[in-house]
């Protein structure tokens, strides 16, 4: 990380660091749900991308601040989540409920610009960002995420948006199958009839697989 400066180097290392699993998709597919039945069975810290302070800020940054300054702030979240990261792994392992794909996929799905373009954005600070072991994407059908967004307690104005705003769900699920084209720690869960427990198994049995093998070749979006 020499490129850095002294003083933006992380505290923490990554040096040997025990696993980093990252859950991303839309809202309401069940994220938080896995990532709690995940850190029950691997005794994991669990994460989300924004912390505090930075989601005590979310509603008045997004109705204040025009598109660059959000990204910045958004960006400003993640980086705070990677030293947190860092910090939990020399403890054992880290479930992130969303990470730098979400921040990506979301921002260009809101403000209608090219994947590439936020991707670019964020490569000056790609070296401060630590990599996960493994990244599931988590998908199922539009009806399927239709009635777990109705269930949903704790719906917010970007849930809403997601099933109101022309294009954004479309939008949205393109965006994250361009983010993970070129994640090399992508891998697709198809969570249509599938129960948190299930899923848990899955990525327990992939990860157990992937820390055997570290250089196994990543499943591609089916």
């Amino acid at each position: 990380m020499s490129a850095l400066p002294e003083p933006y180097l992380p505290m923490y290392t990554d040096a040997d660091p025990y696993p980093l699993i990252v859950l991303e998709g839309t809202s309401g597919i069940g994220k938080s749900t896995l990532a709690c039945r995940l850190a029950e069975r691997l005794d994991a810290t669990t994460l989300h991308t924004l912390s505090t302070p930075q989601v005590e800020w979310t509603s008045s940054v997004n109705d204040r601040l025009r598109s660059l300054p959000q990204f910045a702030f958004y960006l400003s979240g993640v980086l705070h989540t990677s030293d947190r990261i860092r910090q939990a792994r020399a403890h054992g392992p880290v479930v992130a409920d969303r990470y730098v794909s979400s921040v990506i996929a979301c921002h260009a799905a809101v403000h209608r610009v090219p994947v590439d373009a936020v991707t670019e954005l964020r490569r000056p600070f790609r070296q401060y960002l630590t990599v996960p072991t493994r990244t599931y994407y988590l998908s199922c059908s539009t009806a399927a995420l239709r009635r777990r967004l109705a269930t949903k307690t704790d719906v917010n104005k970007d849930d809403t948006d997601l099933l109101t705003v022309p294009d954004r769900l479309p939008r949205l699920l393109d965006n994250f199958a361009r983010v993970a084209e070129d994640d090399v720690t992508a891998v697709w869960l198809d969570t249509d009839d599938q129960s948190p427990e299930q899923l848990a198994d899955q990525i327990a049995t992939d990860l157990e697989r992937t820390l055997a093998k570290p250089h196994r070749h990543r499943r591609r979006h089916p």
